[in-house]
């Protein structure tokens, strides 16, 4: 009878995998909250010039900021249509990764027979978060890239860089743990 018993006992995690798992789920939540930081804001300074997802903006002389959401003002070729898809992915990819987010949580909190699982698809779904943020950065460079320079860009826009970072990093490693604490039969 105490074989039995235990043969059916689930092994416990080790601290190390425990503390790696929650830092995991903690990256992710400061990725949650850097990307939707970003998804308002004014991407890119330029020539007395913002240039923003869901803004236009002009700085005069007397440093009084004009903003106006009708982006086709800004003279930039098909940028009035091209943040469309930008705002899209950005958007959708908070909304993604809060999803993976969940799913790494409650794949820790209920140890239950489908915890794995759990653990794996939220890390799938991080890493298209990661896919659909880093096509937003590129494709917004790409859109106004006669007016890039390396220090015009905001610190809303290296948010969503980072955030875009942080979902990489973090999606690898959530499988990588996890093929490394459950290896397949």
């Amino acid at each position: 009878k105490a074989q039995r018993l235990l043969t059916h006992r689930r092994p416990q995690k080790s601290f190390f995998e425990t503390l790696i798992r929650g830092l995991i789920i903690l990256c992710v939540a400061i990725a949650v909250v850097l990307s939707s930081i970003s998804c308002d804001g004014r991407w890119l300074f330029a020539r007395g010039q913002l240039f923003g997802l869901w803004h236009f903006c002009t700085v005069s002389n007397s440093s009084v900021l004009k903003c106006v959401t009708d982006l086709s003002l800004a003279n930039v070729e098909g940028l009035s249509v091209g943040v469309i898809p930008i705002r899209s992915m950005v958007s959708f990819a908070v909304v993604v990764a809060i999803f993976g987010l969940e799913l790494l949580m409650v794949s820790q909190v209920c140890e239950d027979a489908n915890a794995r699982r759990k653990w794996s698809l939220g890390s799938v779904l991080i890493l298209v978060s990661f896919l659909l943020s880093a096509t937003g950065v590129l494709s917004f460079s790409i859109l106004v890239k006669d007016h890039l320079t390396f220090t015009g860009f905001t610190l809303t826009y290296w948010c969503e860089f980072i955030a875009a970072f942080l979902f990489f990093l973090n999606g690898i490693s959530g499988l990588h743990i996890n093929s490394l604490t459950h290896p397949r039969n």
